[in-house]
């Protein structure tokens, strides 16, 4: 076993934002991702859409920069205010209130308004620009451990990781824990081939460690990998099967996995035939830890019993459960807890992949 570490940037809202001034506070206020932590009392001053330098000329430090959404980057406006000497940067959206992103974090705060009160913040004297953040660089880690054998390796992930919503038991303790079983008893009974395992850092905030962890393959290396599995929300409540679709023969979505996909589509529908177990196409939308091995041309597949979409009537009649309810209604919330978990859909998926990684390590 062994730890891979890696740098990520880490972001959290304490509190809403706050933009005041001629004794009344705006509303419509946002704090984009990854503003920094301030509270300021300064003058505004305009900036065009501050995209260059040329934008910020005249610009007198210690203000608080006034910019029009559009043309490029939130990063891009919040590095060039906080080059010219902005205390905080307010972005004026010409349509409404809106949620964005900064980018990377930033050492001022960044906010967005709608455009009525980007206009009343202009006339403004002086503005009051609060904002309670935790934005910074972090380092969080991969785990991955391997069994002996020769050949070329099974590899199955699944991400360690929640969201700062809730404790995240389905998402993704439920795929955590189905490989953990797994490789205790891979240990105890190798295969022929080595079967590596993988738990992720940061999927929740852009796949980062799914991806990190690609990234410093070698091509070499990434040939050495036969197959990745992965498991994220493998024991939703209201569940489907969805195996996903390696081979697209249902020609919808993301398009067909790299060479070999279909094998592991295959082999977990093997399974589920053998069980009498209903089944479905899942699209390979690259919402999970798979995207960046399918990126790099590995064979990919795995489970997903659902997440906010919705069952439909012909779900119901073939998983039962109940229609129009979510798949997982604690999706990304605090009600994510153990409560929220399938125990008899678990003990299905994490047999399925305990059957699919044997075939295919045999």
């Amino acid at each position: 076993m062994r730890l891979q570490p890696f740098a990520f940037d880490f972001y959290r809202e304490l509190a809403p934002a706050v933009v005041e001034g001629g004794g009344r506070r705006l509303t419509g206020v946002t704090t984009l991702r990854y503003s920094g932590s301030g509270d300021v009392d300064a003058a505004p001053q305009e900036a065009g859409e501050g995209c260059a330098a040329r934008d910020f000329k005249g610009f007198r430090a210690g203000r608080i920069a006034v910019t029009r959404r559009g043309t490029c980057m939130f990063e891009v406006k919040a590095r060039n205010a906080a080059a010219a000497g902005a205390k905080a940067l307010i972005v004026v959206d010409p349509k409404g209130s809106f949620a964005g992103s900064a980018g990377a974090p930033q050492p001022i705060p960044v906010v967005g308004v709608p455009p009525e009160a980007g206009a009343q913040v202009v006339k403004l004297k002086k503005v009051r620009v609060a904002t309670k953040t935790v934005s910074e660089e972090r380092i969080t880690h991969n785990v991955l451990a391997e069994t002996r054998g020769a050949g070329r390796a099974v590899m199955v992930g699944a991400h360690l990781d929640s969201t700062l919503d809730g404790p995240g038991i389905n998402d993704n303790g439920s795929g955590s824990a189905a490989i953990l079983e797994i490789a205790l008893r891979a240990a105890r009974t190798p295969l022929r081939k080595p079967v590596r395992f993988a738990w992720w850092g940061a999927e929740e905030v852009g796949l980062l460690g799914s991806g990190h962890y690609v990234r410093s393959l070698p091509e070499t290396e990434r040939k050495k990998i036969a197959a990745y599995l992965n498991l994220d929300m493998i024991a939703s409540p209201n569940h489907t099967f969805a195996i996903y679709d390696g081979d697209d023969s249902e020609r919808t979505g993301a398009g067909a996995g790299p060479k070999g996909s279909a094998r592991v589509e295959r082999a977990f529908q093997r399974f589920f035939r053998e069980r009498g177990l209903p089944f479905r196409a899942g699209d390979l939308t690259g919402r999970s830890d798979y995207a960046p091995f399918v990126a790099a041309g590995i064979a990919s597949g795995g489970l997903f019993t659902g997440g906010e979409e919705k069952k439909t009537e012909k779900e119901a009649g073939q998983f039962g459960g109940t229609a129009g309810q979510p798949l997982d209604k604690c999706y990304h919330q605090a009600c994510d807890t153990l409560r929220n978990v399938s125990v008899k859909v678990l003990e299905v998926t994490a047999d399925a992949v305990a059957a699919v990684v044997s075939r295919l390590a045999a």
